[in-house]
């Protein structure tokens, strides 16, 4: 949630950021939450004044009764009832206001970083860097959704009879590479610095407001209406939420923490190749990353998570490329945002396996994350990335990897799995 001050002091520089976003109703919003702010604070005064003043004549009363002026101790009575009844209409207005405010500032989202590029859609994504080699597979390469029934290691059938589509069932060696790659991820993690934490997949409404999810992304998620929980589409939700309300001592930062969680997504609206096999599902597993630190900090931090990223996917012998997401492409949260992608040579595509973001205040805003500096309570930045998504990362695995004799791993998986081929 962007700050007032922010966009009563940096109102052209906002715009002109909303603009990259293409968001039609920055100009309206924006002027609208101002003139809400100055009608609040002008009420506010009166609010505080008769508030005062009848603290001030209670005073009075109290002495009057005292010396035995009944007479203009009931005066002041008459006139203090009449100051009660101000200061609840006030406040009962400074409700609905900052209600109304709130609500409005709910719906505007981030403000981009100045080297976000203009741009509508994926298509004006930037490509920073590419990484790796593409496999020449030669012809009759099959896809993934192909070689899990080859060697009988995911079943999205058994699934569907479970649950419904969009939930598979891993098998045998497919379940064994889930593992695998869950404390791979884990590991490169925590010798990176990151402090492993298991948090819960249920969240309340003020965890999913904390990181943005919510109103933005309601329609997205499973709800839970008897309790009004909703499962997480991604670990960053908890696990930034462990700040909430928090004013984190100097020396205890930067906070980086690291996670394992199913994730759940309803992915309503989605259909076309981009669904087929693994490309997107209900329910998948990932490794998430988050960072919260000083704003003078958080870009440095942004390019290490990047890095660590980019390590995991080397070690995995995956070719990858990294973009820069331009205004339109980017979550309504994200000040700055960087995809990677893996190569899925039997696809012949690029699929995005991570996002890496930092939200400046954004969240920090919404959640109260603070530090003290010199004295002064401040906001802190947050940021967080896959590290990584699993799904696409298995897809690319098996697609750049198969033999006719079976499906070779990376080196770096041999322990973790057990063996060195699929078949």
């Amino acid at each position: 949630m962007l700050q007032i001050s922010v966009l009563k002091e940096q109102t052209d520089r906002v715009l002109a950021g909303l603009a990259k976003r293409n968001f039609k109703t920055a100009a309206a919003d924006v002027a609208t939450v101002l003139d809400l702010d100055q009608r609040r604070r002008a009420l506010q005064t009166q609010h505080d004044t008769a508030q005062a003043e009848a603290n001030e004549l209670a005073r009075q009363i109290g002495g009057l009764m005292k010396s035995g002026d009944k007479a203009g101790a009931e005066t002041l009575k008459i006139r203090t009832s009449e100051l009660k009844i101000q200061v609840k209409a006030h406040a009962d207005e400074l409700s609905a206001l900052e209600k109304q405010q709130t609500e409005l500032l709910y719906k505007i989202p981030n403000v981009p970083h100045e080297s976000v590029p203009a741009g509508r859609s994926a298509e004006d994504n930037e490509v920073v860097r590419e990484g790796g080699t593409k496999p020449d597979l030669g012809p009759g390469a099959q896809p993934h959704w192909e070689l899990i029934k080859k060697y009988d290691i995911i079943d999205f059938d058994l699934g569907i009879k479970i649950t419904g589509a969009g939930f598979p069932v891993y098998k045998g060696q497919g379940a064994r590479l889930q593992r695998a790659l869950i404390n791979f991820f884990l590991d490169q993690a925590r010798d990176a610095g990151y402090v492993e934490v298991q948090p819960p997949i249920l969240v309340n409404e003020a965890s999913g407001y904390g990181t943005g999810q919510l109103p933005d992304k309601e329609g997205q998620m499973y709800h839970d209406a008897a309790d009004n929980l909703y499962l997480i589409p991604t670990s960053e939700v908890p696990i930034t939420n462990l700040y909430r309300d928090e004013i984190i001592p100097l020396e205890k930062l930067p906070v980086r923490n690291t996670g394992y969680t199913p994730c759940f997504r309803r992915e309503a609206g989605s259909w076309g190749a981009d669904v087929r096999g693994l490309n997107r599902l209900h329910q998948f597993d990932k490794v998430e990353i988050v960072q919260i630190t000083q704003p003078e900090h958080s870009y440095a931090a942004h390019e290490t998570m990047v890095a660590h990223v980019e390590k995991l996917l080397q070690l995995l012998e995956l070719p990858y490329r990294v973009l820069r997401l331009c205004g339109g492409d980017m979550g309504f949260t994200s000040a700055l945002t960087y995809d990677l992608e893996v190569w899925s040579a039997a696809q012949g595509r690029w699929l995005e396996v991570s996002s890496v973001s930092n939200f400046e205040t954004f969240q920090a805003n919404r959640l109260k994350c603070r530090y003290k500096v010199d004295g002064k309570t401040q906001l802190l930045h947050t940021l967080n990335g896959s590290a990584l998504a699993l799904p696409r990362i298995v897809a690319a695995l098996l697609e750049n990897n198969q033999t006719p004799e079976g499906i070779n791993l990376p080196e770096v998986l041999h322990s973790y799995c057990g063996f060195a081929q699929i078949k």
